[in-house]
């Protein structure tokens, strides 16, 4: 039975501060060891079938073959394909394979690319594996996603219709390395027809784990060129996109190119034409045939002009999917270029000053931290926060006013496996500098500073893709980075990226609470002496002969006592007693004495106050935005991730709390901060087995 999310999202945390995740830990997608299984195979003397991507029409999808194709469709083996398979026959290179009838042009092109990169592509394709002796079916590639290196195994069983492959396609028979990367990557996005669609970046990315920028060509920098070139001569992918057309396929244009369709950038370089510095960039079609026939196509006459030695060193006849064009025609008839590189260095020609690269994992929740965008003033400051500072050390890495420092990317993860399912909401981000007296504060910045600031860099707009990022320059000084949707009430989880020259300090700024403006305070404890001799006559007019009472007693008390006539959803309900009970219970009995039950009522008097103090809207609920300033009220610190929890553990359907689960909530946090103060050494906590059981079973 798979652990609950919360125990996962600790184990996951505790792993990444270990290093696993990192492409030298990568983790067994889907907990899948490779050398545990290889080891298994072998000693068993069997054939690796992958039983989470099984070799049957689940793991191909529903949307690439027709059902009468479908059920022709037959899983084989290389060794059935060929006589003598290989992984790779003579080195890697772009032109070894072709886009198959799945519409991932994405995917392969990016391939294309990552073939120029022999350090990246080994860190994705391991190529030590072989069909020797030690061959047992099984095979594994690894790939960043959405934060961690995974290790993919997959099976060598391949989907083919009267013994053809029916993807990918290699040139050689005899290789199979990119048939079985695509089924890998097919696996980690759910199936084959969940590679349909997409753009280059989504690879890069994943190859990587790297710094991406996306380019819009038809606005471009000033500087493209020189940024194509220095990625040219860095460790870098690039990928690239036509427009879409009309209709969503691909068609081919009267000039050679494929609408809707992804490219890889091969090569860039500048040489002299007729005595005129010409810049061209050579790209490359995953189909593997189709080409460009325009300007320094292979037949332009345009070759004519330049040396023979440039000639004979980039031009390449032939329909292998592979040609030249000059930059201003590649700015006009394409849509994007993507770079993506291990190293950020790319980003501007200073050697002499290091890049620094930093990730947050992060979560909007609605009602509590997916505030929207700034459209939405009242609840803007909800989203999550991350304070940084730029020293004048950073500054000093600028040669010139105002050269760009920075680059931010917002990426959304997804919740879902399949690919095809996930729905990606329209996000961006938008840079506050922090200035006068806001530079005091503690904890989440209020919706007072948002409607007195406007953000000195942002995302370009907000878009429904799976990362946006800005590249821009900020002088040295405080800022503050809020991610968000373009809607209010939008639940997603991101990973926010800052790249920036030399050393800038971030921090999540979680806690805290909005504008205000009711007189809320911490409830302070009834010290009444007169008042409590009241509540213990009522509690021995129901208490049993030991002078206790235990849950179903203690629900009557409250309901017909203390809440009276506030109770929203019919009053505590008996499990809600049940914990309450334990939760006070100093003696272990199940019930409570007189001095534990005043001790609670006091509680619960304290927290009502704050409930209606706190429900500025006075509807007898609180909405999860006044949640926050309620716990805050209490007397309670708290930060985002846990107030995502609460909402979630405790919040209705409508996204509102009643009196009787705020109640509960905020009784078990106290209570639970308590017993962590006093088991641990302010830090952390151990505890033996027995004790988590005996701890965790009662409270």
């Amino acid at each position: 039975m798979a652990l609950p999310g919360v125990c996962m999202s600790i184990l996951n945390a505790r792993n990444t501060k270990n290093g696993y995740g990192t492409f030298a830990k990568p983790e067994p997608f889907l907990n899948q060891d490779y050398e545990q299984l290889k080891q298994y195979c072998l000693i068993q003397g069997v054939r690796f079938i992958d039983k989470m991507f099984p070799p049957d029409q689940r793991s191909i999808g529903g949307d690439v073959l027709k059902p009468a194709d479908l059920s022709r469709v037959e899983w084989l083996r290389p060794a059935k394909l060929v006589p003598k398979p290989s992984f790779e026959v003579d080195g890697i290179s772009r032109f070894d394979f072709g886009q198959g009838i799945v519409g991932n042009c994405w995917f392969l092109a990016s391939i294309g690319s990552l073939t120029f990169q022999q350090q990246i592509f080994q860190q994705v394709v391991p190529l030590e594996q072989r069909f020797d002796e030690k061959y047992c079916g099984l095979f594994h590639f690894r790939f960043w996603r959405f934060g961690k290196w995974v290790d993919v195994v997959i099976d060598d069983k391949l989907p083919t219709i009267n013994g053809q492959l029916i993807f990918v396609q290699s040139s050689d028979r005899t290789e199979f390395w990119p048939a079985l990367l695509e089924k890998a990557y097919a696996k980690v996005c759910g199936s084959y027809s969940d590679m349909n669609s997409g753009t280059p970046d989504e690879a890069l990315v994943d190859f990587t784990g790297g710094v991406h920028m996306c380019i819009e060509l038809q606005d471009p920098p000033g500087d493209l060129w020189e940024l194509m070139c220095r990625a040219g001569q860095s460790k870098s992918l690039m990928g690239c996109g036509t427009p879409q057309g009309d209709t969503a396929g691909n068609a081919v244009l009267p000039n050679g190119l494929v609408q809707g369709h992804a490219y890889a950038v091969t090569g860039v370089k500048q040489m002299m034409s007729n005595g005129t510095p010409v810049q061209l960039v050579r790209l490359w079609n995953p189909w593997g045939a189709t080409e460009w026939n325009g300007a320094w196509s292979d037949e332009s006459s345009l070759w004519q002009t330049v040396s023979p030695q440039n000639r004979e060193m980039c031009l390449s006849k032939g329909d292998d999917g592979e040609f030249w064009m000059n930059l201003k025609d590649f700015c006009k008839f394409y849509s994007s270029l993507d770079i993506c590189s291990l190293c950020p260095d790319f980003l501007d020609g200073n050697s002499s000053c290091h890049w620094k690269t930093a990730f947050y994992e992060g979560r909007w929740v609605a009602g509590t931290t997916a505030g929207g965008s700034m459209n939405n003033f009242d609840s803007f400051w909800t989203n999550p926060q991350y304070c940084f500072k730029i020293d004048e050390l950073l500054s000093k890495c600028s040669t010139e006013q105002g050269e760009k420092n920075m680059l931010v990317s917002l990426m959304q993860k997804p919740d879902k496996r399949n690919r095809r399912l996930v729905q990606n909401l329209h996000i961006g981000f938008s840079v506050f500098e922090v200035t006068g007296e806001f530079k005091a504060q503690r904890g989440k910045f209020p919706a007072a500073f948002f409607r007195r600031n406007r953000p000195v860099a942002q995302s370009k707009s907000y878009k429904n893709a799976r990362e946006v990022m800005a590249f821009f320059a900020l002088k040295p000084g405080e800022y503050l980075i809020v991610p968000s949707t373009f809607s209010p009430n939008e639940t997603a989880s991101f990973i926010l990226t800052i790249v920036s020259k030399g050393e800038t300090h971030v921090q999540e700024n979680s806690g805290g609470h909005g504008d205000v403006q009711h007189d809320i305070r911490e409830p302070n404890p009834i010290k009444n002496g007169e008042e409590d001799e009241k509540k213990r006559t009522m509690f021995r007019q129901y208490s049993d002969m030991y002078e206790e009472v235990d849950a179903e007693k203690l629900q009557r008390l409250l309901n017909e006592h203390v809440l009276k006539g506030d109770m929203k959803s019919g009053g505590f309900s008996i499990d809600a007693c049940r914990s309450m009970v334990a939760l006070m219970d100093t003696s272990i009995t199940g019930k409570l004495n007189d001095e534990e039950f005043v001790h609670l009522w006091n509680k619960v008097v304290g927290y009502k106050d704050v409930f209606f103090r706190s429900d500025v809207s006075q509807t007898g609920t609180l909405s999860l935005i006044e949640l926050r300033n309620a716990i805050t009220a209490s007397g309670n610190t708290i930060n985002d991730e846990i107030l995502n929890l609460m909402a979630l553990r405790y919040g209705a359907s409508s996204g509102h709390i009643t009196l009787e689960s705020f109640i509960s909530l905020i009784l078990r946090f106290d209570r639970v901060n308590q017993i962590f103060r006093h088991l641990s050494n302010g830090k952390d906590m151990t505890l033996r087995e027995p004790e988590w059981l005996y701890l965790s079973m009662y409270t």
